[in-house]
C-alpha cells in the first residue's frame, strides 16, 4: 500500500550501509599495522646493539698493548656479546629485506654505527690497522646491509675510543701505547699518535659533495664528526708533549689536563 513503511531485515541493512571502499581501507590500516610492528621491532634491536657493542668497548678500554691478542678473559667476554649481537641482526634481518633496508635505514643505522666503532676498535687493538668495510659487513648476517654511511660514521667514532686508550696510558704507563714493528717498519713501530695523524689527515681530504644523493647521514654529520675527530687527535698531542716536556717532573699516576682545549664551548667527545 502507498504510503506504508517496510522494515528490512538485519542482512539487508547491513549490506546496505557497508562501504565498498571497507576493504580497501582495512588493508591500509593492517599494512600500517605491519609497518609499525615491523619499526618497533627494528627500533628495539638498533637498540640492544648499541647497548651490547658499547660493553665490547669498555672492556677493550682494559687492553693495554697493542699489536697483541685480547687476553682470554677478556675475549671470553667479549665473544659472548658478539654473539648476542649476531642474533639480534639475525633477527631483524627478515624486516629489512629489498626496499625495506632503505626505508628502516634510520632505525638501524645507529646500531650498526655502534657496530663499527667496536669491531673496529677490536681490530685495530690486535693488528694497528683500521677493518675495511669488506671485513666488517662480513661480521653481520646475512640479510643486514653495512652502508658506506655507517661504516665511515663509525671510524669517525673510533677516534675517541683511540683517544680514550692513548690517554689512559699515558696516565698510567707513561708512554704512548706502540705496537711491535713489522716486516719493513721501523724497529720501535708505529705509535698511536701516528695513526690518529693518519686518520685525520685522510679523513679531512673526505669529499662527500658528490655523492648520490644530497640527503644522507654522512653529508648531514660530517662537519660535526670532523670537529669531534680533530679535538680527539689534538687531545692525545697535547698530553704528549707534555709527557715529553715535563714528564719527568710529573708522579707517577699523573692524568693530563685536558680542560684547556674545552674552554672555547667545544662539545665533549663521545665515551670521554
Amino acid at each position: 500500500m502507498a504510503g506504508q513503511k517496510h522494515a528490512l531485515d538485519e542482512e539487508d541493512m547491513e549490506t546496505s550501509t557497508i562501504s565498498p571502499f571497507m576493504s580497501m581501507f582495512e588493508d591500509f590500516r593492517n599494512e600500517l599495522d605491519e609497518h609499525q610492528d615491523r619499526r618497533e621491532r627494528i627500533v628495539k634491536a638498533s637498540r640492544d646493539i648499541t647497548a651490547l657493542s658499547k660493553k665490547i668497548i669498555f672492556s677493550l678500554q682494559r687492553v693495554r698493548h697493542l699489536r697483541q691478542q685480547i687476553p682470554p678473559p677478556l675475549s671470553k667476554e667479549i665473544t659472548s656479546r658478539y654473539d648476542s649481537i649476531k642474533d639480534l641482526f639475525t633477527s631483524i634481518a627478515p624486516d629489512l629485506q629489498g626496499i625495506n633496508s632503505w626505508r628502516y635505514q634510520k632505525q638501524i643505522s645507529g646500531g650498526c654505527q655502534e657496530f663499527v666503532e667496536a669491531v673496529s676498535f677490536h681490530h685495530y687493538l690486535e693488528t694497528q690497522t683500521l677493518i675495511t668495510h669488506a671485513e666488517a659487513q662480513a661480521l653481520i648476517p646475512n640479510g643486514v646491509e653495512l652502508t658506506a654511511d655507517d661504516y665511515v660514521l663509525g671510524l669517525f667514532d673510533l677516534t675517541g675510543e683511540l683517544m680514550r686508550f692513548a690517554i689512559t696510558n699515558i696516565a698510567t704507563n707513561g708512554t704512548l701505547p706502540r705496537g711491535a714493528a713489522a716486516v719493513g717498519e721501523e724497529s720501535e713501530g708505529r705509535d698511536i699518535l701516528m695513526d690518529l695523524r693518519a686518520v685525520r689527515t685522510s679523513f679531512e681530504t673526505l669529499d662527500t659533495s658528490m655523492g648520490p644523493s644530497d640527503y644522507s647521514y654522512l653529508k648531514k654529520d660530517i662537519q660535526k664528526k670532523v670537529e669531534v675527530m680533530r679535538q680527539s687527535v689534538g687531545k692525545v698531542e697535547y698530553a704528549a708533549y707534555g709527557m715529553i716536556i715535563r714528564g719527568r717532573e710529573r708522579p707517577k699516576g699523573w692524568v693530563p689536563d685536558l680542560s684547556e682545549g674545552q674552554e672555547r664551548g667545544r662539545e665533549p667527545v663521545e665515551s670521554y
